[in-house]
């Protein structure tokens, strides 16, 4: 059971000092969580003598516990609420962070790397609700745009600071400087006036909660699963599947292009490219709805990764990092926000944990079947099957998502 304040009003003001601490904490714990995601192959293959196979066996076994959990974690938000939920997931983040300092062994490793992603999963899970709580109901659209872009900024901010301080300093010692950034994170964390559901709400919910709450094994699909975002979540599990192919693969076939050394100004266009179309996408989403974002998104995305295709000089790289920036930077920000307007805020929970169990087994397979192709027809074929498979994303919100968006569900 939770314990609840009643609910504080929604403020006016896009940048109040809620939401900038959310942003702020969302943006350190993704600078992390990609940091350590770059350097842990080199330090498996380099000090714990592992092989590539179980590099990427410790990159899966913390997708595959998150991914795990994700239905869960919905749950957990409703039962325990959304602030012991938040601070108690990243504070265990945080000190499991720790452990990496004190790891010898691979399968110390690979044990710590499983149960590392339960909380990280927890954590993702409630963190956009938070944020949400925070940006003004006529807001909503360029609001999750720039809390979605921390994470994005993670996403190159993270490998950059990784592998550019490695070259100075021990392994150990940046795992020490990443617990510091989560450390920073987690004072973020706990400066939110993070709100629960209220008194009467809670009451109600607890009246319909008691005629099943004996027993785990009562547990329906309705306490799991959020199916009214489940169209949504599918047009993310693809453009996952087709992202992982940058993710994964973007440095090493810039390096069979002999353009390695280019890759790390690509993500950085990528980076200036999300943050200058930012603000007018946000704007759009709120004064002519989601598909007046997600149609243009979706064909820039999938022109990215067209262009890709037939990379054969640097400038040609930096150009498909602005259609991919301004693309997916665009689509992943305007996915949750769709997802948070379609349910109410006790269903939120459900809903995040939703669309990010299906983004993650899109990432998931995404890294495996984008290998395969690559291994089978080469990388300039597999980029064009990613674009391609974006333009059926296109289609597939339009026939299944289109029909059912309409006034977004009052959060009250």
């Amino acid at each position: 059971m939770s314990v609840t304040t009643p609910l504080l009003p929604v403020p006016e003001k896009l940048w109040n000092h809620s939401f900038i601490l959310s942003v702020c904490n969302n943006l350190f714990l993704f600078i992390y969580y990609f940091a350590l995601l770059t350097v842990l192959p080199i330090y498996i293959m380099k000090d714990l003598g592992g092989t590539v196979k179980e590099a990427g066996l410790a990159l899966t076994l913390f997708l595959a516990s998150s991914i795990a959990i994700r239905p869960f974690s919905g749950l957990i938000i409703e039962r325990l609420g959304k602030k012991i939920s938040f601070r108690g997931s990243e504070l265990l983040f945080v000190l499991f962070a720790f452990s990496y300092l004190w790891i010898d062994s691979l399968w110390s490793l690979l044990l710590m790397r499983f149960l590392h992603g339960i909380w990280f999963s927890i954590l993702t899970s409630v963190v956009v609700p938070i944020a949400n709580d925070f940006i003004p109901e006529h807001r909503k659209g360029e609001g999750m745009g720039y809390f979605v872009m921390s994470t994005n900024l993670g996403v190159v901010f993270g490998p950059l600071l990784a592998l550019m301080v490695l070259q100075f300093i021990n392994i150990k010692v940046l795992f020490l400087l990443l617990c510091i950034i989560m450390c920073i994170s987690l004072v973020f964390c706990w400066l939110i006036n993070i709100k629960d559901v209220s008194i009467e709400v809670l009451n109600h919910s607890q009246s319909i909660e008691q005629k099943t709450n004996s027993k785990l094994a009562n547990l329906s699909w309705h306490d799991l699963v959020e199916v009214k975002v489940i169209p949504i979540s599918l047009v993310g599990l693809l453009t996952a599947l087709a992202y992982s192919s940058i993710m994964n693969f973007i440095v090493v076939y810039s390096e069979s292009k002999n353009l390695l050394a280019y890759t790390g100004t690509f993500f950085v266009v990528f980076a200036i490219s999300m943050i200058i179309v930012r603000p007018w996408a946000g704007r759009f989403y709120d004064h002519h709805g989601p598909s007046s974002v997600m149609y243009p998104s979706l064909l820039f995305f999938s022109i990215g990764l067209l262009i890709v295709s037939f990379v054969s000089h640097q400038s040609v790289l930096w150009l498909s990092a602005i259609f991919i920036g301004i693309g997916y930077g665009s689509v992943f920000a305007c996915l949750q926000t769709v997802v948070i307007q379609s349910v109410s805020k006790q269903r939120m929970g459900h809903a995040i944990s939703t669309f990010f169990a299906l983004f993650d087994i899109g990432m998931a397979i995404g890294s495996v079947v984008m290998g395969v192709l690559i291994a089978w027809y080469g990388f300039s074929m597999t980029y064009m099957i990613c674009a391609f498979i974006i333009v059926f994303a296109l289609f597939l919100y339009k026939l299944m998502v289109v029909p059912t968006l309409s006034v977004p569900v009052r959060q009250s």
